[in-house]
């Protein structure tokens, strides 16, 4: 025993410098319960026993694994998971620490994430309160802790419970996102906009209600001595084609004085290595220590299309007495990123070169944000790069994905717009509010600095345009009065124009900032198309007809969206094997626009534009082509509109649940036809064919940075595949930009033809290959004279090869229940022609055989 009590002097006694910075993993098995004085206690007892929990995660997940709740992604059963969020829980974790561990200077609790009015305590002792779901929070423990085992608890309120006394009290809560349809909290006084949580938990027009309570990111506990790199970060200062001049700068914190070397060493693509190294005296608290790099022969970081995507690694080392105590490392990349701004322009100018981004805007991938893997991050990532993507909006109502996904998107040429977590919700004109916020910006701008497909970063999503064109915030405006309405106006421009623009200024500089989307930067009335980035809902939102997105060439279309059913095979693994119709009701719960009525929105565009369903298998392949067609009107357009138009983000990739959204991928994973569509409007060479007025408006776009030869062509035939009439030319693209190629007459064209019993195919080649083809119609689809398309298809293994014995219009290869991914969808085919289709899927290839319903727009 004496030995024992001498262990911690004697190894006290050994110089501090020794031993590294030691990390030991909280993460995995905890327990939870209602907190003993929640009222829940009573109306469920059994959980105000200690139950087995996961950390990362959340409570929700722990009471779905432990069968206390059903599954909210099934049937009709958000509603009995809602008493959660209402619940205050305990959280608890039995720590081993280790006389050395005590022995060291510091020891301290790290939570990467709290969810997120949290009071974390060891053995008894209250060590740290946390009220922001996206910080990190650190605190000293030592104090508390004791050799063997320890007591750790974290406690977290309801934030719905914690905020509604205060919203309730208020004559004029800010307006916020959308309401509860639980009851919960009373219409129009939600405590969402009061707290720095993800926003979509409260509900979204595309994700279920689930407001999530729990540790909901890695736990760890750290020890260290003398200091730690707390911050560590490469600035580009100069990037040429000789070298790069950099600045490494480190943040040291320090218990007290001493004398240290700081190390950088950077490893290029090809294995060269250079390195640096600055001796510094610190003092207690924070250091900063920078030193200069120089690169030689830089590698540039393009995005996809453009080049290649070399990465740096670097490596940075905090030493003293000749040992390493601490050690970080990251990736980088050289570019530079500037916003094109002129004359109300918005674009993204890359290592000098403007890129007309194309891509959709990004959702958090699951309701619950703790159980999303990397594979799951990697697929939707790659099928947007397969899709011809370049550029990804990470939209402000979910929360800042993980180190992996920026990673990914670095390795695949990505460019990702960041927004600031902050959805459309009014935000509070408190200043306390403002300095939360400013910690965690400054902590995800430092941890997402290094990432060079980060391009830049927004203040948020709508919370400009709402607060000056939204008819519920005029209202608002008008019960506050002139002065409390200045008070908070003023608050979101100190916010958004000077906390957050500084956060991005000092922690990634370089990188552009733009204070909202849509934004014109302060320059003038947003949400225009005449000045910035436009959010565009006229059509879907507003009912107007899809022809609405040609009537204007918008700056930058950041938001544009409609929507289609996902697959048969999703629906049945939510819904089950009952029958189905557009009005059931496990569809309305699993369609959140228009709280839970937004199908009659697709009921109302299919009977605009497409023919009437045979059953409900083909009313969900006809809500995919209406959305796979209306969103491939607008990206061809807005391509065509080049240069006045820079970048057609449209509405949105992915899911966080299995539902009926505007997603192009669902939540499992599972391309829409849109998603299909998108791979051929946005292909980096592409012809747009508009048909207006009697004539065919041609015009040619090209993302290569030279010159290139090439072919287009206008055939029309009538519906039994007879040519009417025929133009081409060959042309010259020109680089980075769209050019008009033609404008045809009917008459010259379709020789008489009656619009709704012809068509034509215009297509664009180059070096004799057809390199993208679109299908000019004269009516709507449901007008049109469509011959039964006469198709076959002939099987080998898991590859079919269709043939078409007439014209067969956005082919799609049904599965019905069996999940499976074909190599291309949606497609037309024409008299006599052939495609080969492989497919992928857990399934047999006798079961896709006899699973498969070949679709199309024509009889059958």
């Amino acid at each position: 025993m004496r030995l024992f009590a001498l262990l911690p002097a004697l190894l006290a006694s050994v110089s501090a410098w020794a031993a590294p910075r030691e990390t030991v993993s909280l993460d995995g098995k905890w327990d939870v319960r209602i907190a003993p004085d929640d009222q829940a206690v009573k109306a469920h007892p059994k959980e105000a026993q200690w139950f087995p929990a996961r950390v990362p995660g959340s409570v929700q997940q722990d009471l779905i694994a432990a069968g206390r709740v059903p599954d909210p992604f099934k049937g009709i059963n958000e509603a009995p998971i809602q008493w959660a969020g209402l619940t205050s829980w305990q959280f608890r974790r039995v720590i081993d620490v280790t006389p050395a561990m005590l022995a060291r200077a510091h020891v301290e609790l790290v939570f990467d994430g709290l969810d997120t009015f949290a009071t974390v305590t060891v053995n008894g002792t209250k060590l740290l309160t946390a009220d922001n779901a996206h910080r990190r929070w650190r605190v000293d423990a030592k104090a508390a802790l004791r050799p063997g085992r320890n007591e750790l608890i974290v406690t977290i309120a309801s934030p719905i419970r914690t905020l509604q006394p205060m919203v309730l009290a208020e004559p004029n809560p800010l307006p916020g996102e959308y309401n509860s349809a639980f009851g919960d909290e009373p219409k129009g006084k939600q405590t969402s906009p009061y707290i720095r949580k993800p926003k979509y938990q409260y509900s979204w027009d595309w994700a279920p209600r689930l407001v999530t309570i729990g540790l909901w990111r890695p736990v760890r506990l750290e020890a260290w001595d003398e200091a730690r790199i707390d911050g560590f970060r490469v600035d580009q200062e100069a990037l040429g084609d000789a070298e790069a001049r950099l600045v490494a700068r480190w943040r040291v914190v320090a218990g007290g004085p001493a004398d240290v070397t700081v190390r950088a060493r950077v490893t290029s693509p090809d294995g060269r290595q250079v390195e640096v190294k600055r001796a510094a005296r610190l003092v207690a608290g924070e250091n900063w220590i920078s030193a200069p790099i120089t690169i030689e022969k830089p590698q540039r970081w393009w995005p996809v299309g453009y080049g290649a995507q070399p990465l740096y690694a670097v490596d940075a080392f905090l030493d003293a007495d000749g040992e390493t105590s601490d050690h970080v490392a990251q990736r980088i990349g050289l570019r530079t990123a500037e916003l094109i701004r002129k004359d109300g322009s918005f674009g993204f100018r890359i290592n000098g070169v403007p890129i007309f981004a194309k891509g959709a805007n990004l959702v958090p991938f699951d309701g619950f944000p703790a159980r999303v893997p990397e594979a799951q991050m990697r697929q939707i990532l790659t099928s947007a790069r397969d899709a011809n993507m370049n550029m990804i909006r990470v939209w402000g109502g979910g929360y800042y994905l993980d180190d992996a996904f920026y990673s990914l998107a670095d390795e695949m040429g990505l460019m990702i717009w960041q927004d600031f977590m902050f959805g459309g919700a009014v935000t509070p004109p408190d200043a306390a509010f403002r300095d939360n916020v400013r910690i965690e910006a400054g902590e995800q701008v430092e941890r997402l600095q290094p990432h060079p497909a980060l391009v830049g970063w927004s203040g948020g999503n709508e919370i400009l345009a709402g607060w000056e064109r939204w008819g519920d915030r005029k209202d608002f405006k008008r019960r506050i009065g002139a002065d409390e309405q200045e008070r908070i106006g003023a608050g979101m421009a100190v916010l958004f124009d000077r906390v957050l623009r500084d956060a991005v200024l000092t922690g990634a500089p370089g990188t552009p900032y733009w204070p909202n989307s849509p934004s014109t930067d302060y320059e003038g009335p947003v949400d225009t198309g005449k000045d910035g980035d436009q959010h565009f809902w006229d059509v879907w939102s507003g009912s107007k007809p899809v022809e609405r997105y040609l009537d204007m060439c918008p700056r930058f279309m950041s938001e544009y969206g409609f929507q289609g059913m996902p697959d048969l095979s999703t629906i049945r693994r939510f819904a089950g094997k009952g029958p189905l119709a557009i009005d059931s009701p496990v569809l309305k719960a699993h369609q959140k626009f228009l709280a839970g009525e937004g199908n009659s929105r697709l009921q109302l565009y299919l009977d605009q534009r497409l023919r009437k369903p045979r059953d409900f298998a083909d009313l969900v392949y006809l809500t995919q082509v209406n959305q796979a067609q209306a969103i491939e009107m607008a990206a061809r357009h807005h391509r065509a509109c080049r240069p006045v138009t820079l970048g057609s983000l449209y509405w949105q990739l992915n899911d966080a649940w299995p539902g009926v959204s505007w997603s192009s991928i669902d939540y499992y994973g599972q391309w829409k036809l849109l998603h299909y569509a998108a791979r051929r409007f946005f292909a980096p060479q592409a012809i747009v064919a508009e048909h207006k007025d009697g004539a065919t408006r041609v015009a040619l776009v090209s993302d290569a940075t030279t010159p290139m030869a090439a072919e287009w062509r206008v055939r029309a035939f009538d519906m039994a595949g007879k040519p009417l009439g025929a133009q081409n030319a060959r042309v010259t693209l020109e680089p980075l930009g769209a050019q008009e190629a033609a404008s045809i007459a009917d008459t010259d064209l379709f020789a008489g033809a009656d619009p709704k019993a012809s068509f034509a195919i215009a297509e664009l080649l180059v070096d004799g290959r057809t390199v993208s083809r679109t299908v000019v119609e004269r009516a709507e689809p449901k007008d049109m004279a469509y011959p039964a398309p006469r198709l076959t298809v002939r099987w080998e293994g898991k590859r079919a090869t269709i043939t078409a014995g007439a014209l067969a219009r956005a082919v799609m290869l049904d599965f019905g229940d069996v999940a499976a991914q074909p190599s291309d969808d949606g497609f037309d085919l024409l008299p006599g022609q052939s495609v080969t289709i492989e497919v992928v899927s857990d399934a047999s290839a006798a079961a896709l055989s006899k699973a498969l319903t070949l679709r199309t727009l024509g009889p059958q």
